[in-house]
């Protein structure tokens, strides 16, 4: 593999050169420093633009990517329903072309990796694979209750178990459940069991509304979610807990003390109602690792990152009435290190060893000329298309705003959005 030079590149508030060496940060050193520039090594003069480490999507449905606007101003139980009505009539080409839709849509707002939970898994990992984004991918458990239901995916959990063996270093396997609701208790304790057995994280959607709370309240002799999960043996360090917006002082210590990774997915609850006071303080002062998501595009409408900082942290404030809430470097964790973490990936960070999954953002406009720190004007002034090229295990997956074959990603989508509808 060949090398990258970035030369004269904002990191940390301050000029520098970053060098990549196949698909890790090797070098990172002073501005005015000789670097040994080999014959296989591509010098990007980066005058104007600074750096970050990849964003890290932690809760997405990505073949969700063409269904922006269809279950729009319903409550949550009519929209769900609505939403698996959709999902009854798609197929594997369509979840491919829609994957396919999400990557573009990542790569152009800085995200290079995602942690999906859908349907379709093959056609998942052929997509992100051929766009160049490092993800989990899931195997999803939903029975709906359905003993037959629950043994058929069993049978093919442990047949793409043994698929995904194949993949290579960009992708890694993932069990998700979908919910408590949609889920027997028989096939969640199998499910979690299988991942413990195989070393693979658990990826859940947990206590995302009120009345799953106060359903599995009635149901379980008024345990919440979070301690009904806890009563099986289900959370852990290996969980991945999407939403967790309704919880208890007593659920988030548990949620803390077994270590589980709670992801936020504001613009999703504030849209379907969900909620919004996400305990942000609380769960990180309790242990609990906490991480950022866009959900799917069925509810959040896009799958920007940057956004979902932005609304985070001023969600944060307003509710708790405290401008210091969720702090600027927080903010950056949460969608970057924290997500590593979680993961079990060096990325997240900018370091010598660390994977090389990094964002350049242009920073010769209006929205840095002033006197605030870069990570503040990012965050709370800039948008989006700010992100001029990203870089992903070590390549360049956009350069210059331009994705290779995009034109040709949204085509073919458009066909695919012809075909199903024309069924």
């Amino acid at each position: 593999m060949g090398s990258i030079l970035l030369k004269n590149i904002l990191h940390d508030e301050a000029i520098c050169q970053i060098l990549v060496e196949g698909n890790r940060i090797s070098r990172i050193l002073p501005a005015e420093a000789a670097v040994d520039v080999q014959e296989c090594t591509e010098v990007v003069d980066c005058t104007g633009k600074a750096v970050l480490p990849g964003l890290v999507n932690m809760h997405t449905h990505a073949g969700m990517a063409m269904m922006r606007g269809v279950g729009e101003d319903i409550v949550f139980h009519e929209w769900i329903d609505r939403i698996w009505k959709v999902e009854s009539d798609i197929d594997d080409e369509y979840v491919y072309h829609a994957t396919k839709v999400a990557c573009l849509e990542m790569i152009k707002t800085g995200t290079t990796t995602f942690n999906d939970h859908y349907w379709h898994m093959p056609m998942g990992y052929k997509a992100a694979m051929e766009m160049g984004l490092r993800c989990g991918l899931a195997y999803v458990i939903c029975d709906r209750n359905d003993p037959v239901e629950s043994e058929r995916q069993k049978i093919q959990c442990r047949e793409m178990y043994e698929y995904s063996r194949q993949w290579g270093h960009m992708a890694q396997f993932v069990i998700a459940i979908h919910a408590i609701y949609s889920v027997s208790e028989p096939l969640l304790v199998w499910a979690v069991d299988f991942a413990r057995e195989h070393g693979l994280k658990i990826h859940i959607h947990v206590s995302e509304t009120r009345k799953e709370v106060q359903d599995c309240m009635a149901q379980h002799g008024g345990m919440s979610p979070v301690e009904y999960l806890d009563s099986l043996g289900a959370l852990g360090p290996d969980v991945i807990a999407a939403h967790t917006l309704w919880v208890s002082d007593n659920d988030v210590r548990i949620l803390g003390e077994r270590g589980v990774t709670c992801v936020h997915n504001v613009n999703s609850n504030l849209k379907l109602a969900s909620g919004y006071m996400f305990r942000y303080n609380e769960l990180r002062d309790a242990g609990a690792n906490v991480c950022l998501g866009t959900d799917g595009c069925a509810s959040s409408n896009n799958l920007d990152m940057l956004e979902t900082m932005k609304t985070s942290a001023m969600i944060q404030k307003a509710w708790r009435d405290d401008p210091t809430a969720m702090p600027l470097n927080e903010l950056l964790a949460a969608a970057t290190v924290n997500a590593g973490k979680a993961l079990g990936l060096e990325i997240g960070k900018i370091e010598e060893g660390a994977l090389a999954d990094l964002i350049i953002i242009d920073t010769e406009n209006y929205n840095f000329l002033s006197p605030g720190t870069f990570l503040a004007n990012l965050i709370y002034s800039a948008h989006s298309d700010c992100v001029d090229s990203v870089i992903c295990d070590g390549k360049f997956v956009m350069r210059g705003r331009v994705v290779p074959g995009e034109k040709e990603i949204l085509s073919q989508a458009r066909r695919e959005m012809e075909r199903l509808s024309s069924r």
